[in-house]
């Protein structure tokens, strides 16, 4: 890892807003940012592809280490490529979330994913989202983030995203999945789902995007300094 360049990560479940909150920060900023989570999911798309069994081990940490996989910074969005297909969208179903699930509990899988991961960590800073991005992967982050919010008020997020995706499904079956995958992802022996000693909290459940992002710029500068922000942000 590289000293010079700070780290700031974003953990929790899914729905809490990591992804939204974790983007607009490192844009606030000029930071690069990692979606830790769309690499397991990709992993995951890839695997199925390939015909390989989600608990294939050695299989899995074979076709990570190999992986094709290329973020490219387009505008205000992260294009995800795996090869030459980008695969935003198909990573984004509920089931190939499922699968990611399943396959991050393994810890040949995760170690194959490691370094990767870690090679994000680049001048200027990095904000890292994930879910053991401040236990893990960055342990000595300055700030670290785990975020919470209510399964009901995730369910109804999730499912708002499938209909704007002209998918849907019904709230109580999302709810059901969602509390299934927190289970799965707390329990599991590797890495577990859990806020570091060290994290601030923030429950997002009654909180708008805009009030959420105030309340983590405001961590930021309490953790590294006003000038420092203003600087980053070419302020």
């Amino acid at each position: 890892m590289t000293a010079a360049a700070p780290v700031i990560t974003l953990d929790g479940p899914g729905g809490v807003g990591k992804g939204t909150l974790g983007r607009h920060l490192a844009r606030r900023l000029g930071w690069h940012l990692l979606d830790s989570g769309a690499i397991y999911r990709a992993t995951a798309l890839a695997a199925v592809r390939a015909g390989l069994a989600l608990d294939d081990v050695d299989g899995l940490a074979s076709l990570a280490r190999e992986l094709p996989l290329r973020f490219v910074e387009a505008g205000d969005e992260t294009e995800i490529w795996l090869g030459d297909e980008r695969i935003d969208t198909a990573i984004r179903t509920p089931e190939v979330g499922q699968w990611a699930s399943r396959i991050a509990a393994l810890a040949p899988l995760r170690s194959a994913l490691l370094q990767r991961q870690r090679d994000f960590q680049q001048a200027p800073g990095l904000v890292a989202d994930g879910r053991d991005m401040g236990t893990v992967v960055f342990p000595d982050a300055r700030l670290k983030i785990f975020l919470t919010a209510s399964v009901e008020v995730r369910a109804a997020r999730r499912l708002k995203q499938l209909m704007e995706q002209g998918s849907s499904a019904s709230l109580a079956t999302i709810a059901a999945e969602i509390a299934e995958r927190d289970r799965r992802d707390r329990e599991r022996s590797v890495a577990p789902l859990v806020a570091a000693p060290d994290a601030r909290i923030l429950d997002t459940s009654a909180l708008s995007v805009a009030e959420s992002s105030r309340v983590l710029e405001g961590w930021v500068v309490d953790a590294f300094g006003e000038i420092f922000v203003r600087q980053s942000a070419g302020i």
